[in-house]
């Protein structure tokens, strides 16, 4: 790769880190938001590594200038041209400058390992809050490890995106759940019924009661939800949590 391609390769990444990472709420499609003084800092060190590249580079062709004056040397033989590989380093880095992709959705969700619920022993008493705002993981949690099935008949609230279910009778309520970035995402899933299917990534609240199968608080209960209502809500900055309902949009 050319020396000028190398340094404006660096200072270009560096600019698009810093606008998805300085300006915008763009990073959370990546990566967690504890992440971004860390990608701030990148952002600064690449585009300081490209300036110094850049007047290094400039010092020595000046140099070497003085040097082969009306000496007829040649030193063009050491530029090859630059790689087409080399050329496409451009589009990850131009990409943060034009054209941010669109976070994990329902597609990504079809397709990556299911989050393993943490398991607990004990429960505190349910708020008598109707409908009880709860996420998918301690709905998951109360359904098959709460031994007082607190849960029974409660009206719970949840939101997250929809995601289509492999078989007919039901839809799933989805949510995409990050360690670190974007790679290691894991879904956590709730079957909804007794509601049409919203399109897949569509967010949505949906309120309704647990559906009845197998044992309730044991691992044999269905995560899922008898849907009595179904309203859709705005997508969160922040999409990679298994965060608390959302408000209505209407």
């Amino acid at each position: 790769m050319r020396r000028p391609l190398q340094t404006a390769l660096l200072v270009l990444t560096g600019i698009g880190l810093l606008r998805v990472a300085l300006f915008t709420d763009l990073y959370l499609r990546y990566v967690k938001e504890g992440m971004r003084p860390l990608l701030i800092a990148s952002g600064v060190l690449l585009i300081l590594l490209g300036v110094a590249d850049a007047v290094a580079y400039g010092r020595r062709r000046g140099r070497d200038d003085h040097t082969d004056h009306g000496g007829g040397h040649d030193h063009g033989h050491h530029h090859s041209g630059a790689s087409r590989a080399a050329w496409l380093l451009f589009l990850p880095a131009l990409s943060l400058l034009l054209y941010a992709p669109p976070a994990l959705g329902a597609y990504t969700a079809s397709r990556e390992p299911t989050k393993a619920i943490t398991h607990q022993d004990d429960f505190d008493p349910l708020p008598a809050t109707s409908p009880l705002p709860i996420t998918l993981s301690d709905f998951i949690r109360r359904v098959q490890q709460d031994h007082t099935l607190a849960i029974k008949d409660r009206t719970v609230r949840m939101t997250g995106f929809v995601t289509s279910g492999k078989r007919g009778g039901g839809w799933y309520l989805t949510r995409i759940v990050i360690s670190c970035c974007a790679a290691d995402a894991q879904s956590v899933t709730v079957r909804i019924y007794g509601a049409t299917a919203p399109a897949a990534d569509t967010w949505v609240a949906v309120t309704g009661t647990w559906h009845p199968g197998g044992a309730l608080g044991t691992g044999s209960a269905p995560a899922a939800l008898d849907a009595r209502a179904v309203e859709k809500v705005a997508k969160p900055a922040n999409s990679y949590t298994d965060a608390l309902p959302l408000a209505s949009t209407r």
